[in-house]
């Protein structure tokens, strides 16, 4: 498959900025593959789409604020993009000139409150990186650390929270699972008063959400993997459900 095949005409003036008030009155588009039709509802409408026994899965995951702007030695800007936690004090980073930052270039953070060397140079030109501080790193990326928005969002973000979803749990992603920014806590609440089920996954959204489909034939793309897990106990919810006979719906990026 040509990946030309996926090319669309996406007026920029039709992509929102800023997220609405209430996240579930968003726009909701209902395909009817049966009869062939289409119908634009609200997000909260999606409660008439569900059926009792139906188990809902959805991405726990907590985006930190992974994007940093700091200074080599030199005084020239860079930018770091945190995507995987390798161990310790190491993390693969995208950065940004990456014909500038060689193996042993140091970076400093938010005037000095984090450092950074060049480990190694990764596979598709990430970087192993090694931070130092004093105190707590996930508090020091919330003091200076900034929300990786997707390229197409221009506006700054005035609200980190509103770039997490309201379940959100486990800190580790580089970018929202964000189909699931639209649910409530009352949304969720109502699901669940009509008999839907509840699952969590985890699964951490890393580099393959930044890097763009390079190959022209997309089965020759190498898709960039991502941690994932789950607890027994909703493993068992998902395999009841499909005991019984019910539907299993994740709530997965861009769709449902």
């Amino acid at each position: 498959m040509n990946v030309s095949e996926f090319n669309y005409n996406l007026p920029e003036e039709l992509i929102a900025q800023i997220p609405i008030e209430k996240r579930d009155e968003s726009r909701l588009m209902i395909l009817n593959r049966k009869e062939q039709t289409i119908e634009h509802k609200k997000f909260k409408d999606i409660i008439d789409y569900l059926e009792p026994g139906d188990v809902l899965v959805r991405n726990n995951t907590r985006v930190i604020p992974a994007r940093l702007y700091g200074k080599k030695e030199t005084g020239a800007n860079v930018e770091f993009l945190l995507l995987n936690h390798i161990e310790a004090n190491i993390w693969e980073c995208m950065v940004r000139p990456g014909n500038k930052l060689k193996i042993g270039t140091k970076v400093t953070f938010g005037e000095g409150l984090l450092k950074a060397t060049i480990l190694d140079i990764m596979p598709g030109g990430t970087r192993k990186v090694e931070f130092h501080y004093q105190g707590i790193f996930n508090e020091i990326l919330d003091q200076i650390g900034l929300m990786p928005l997707p390229p197409y969002i221009h506006e700054e973000l005035k609200q980190k929270d509103r770039y997490q979803t309201v379940y959100a749990k486990y800190n580790g992603s580089a970018a929202a699972p964000t189909a699931g920014l639209h649910f409530t806590p009352e949304l969720l609440n109502q699901l669940e008063e009509k008999g839907i089920t509840i699952a969590d996954v985890t699964l951490h959204v890393g580099i393959g959400t930044f890097r763009p489909v390079k190959e022209e034939i997309v089965e020759n793309h190498e898709m960039h993997s991502e941690h994932y897990e789950i607890k027994q106990e909703d493993v068992e919810k998902i395999n009841q459900a499909k005991k019984n006979g019910n539907r299993v719906i994740a709530i997965r990026n861009y769709f449902l």
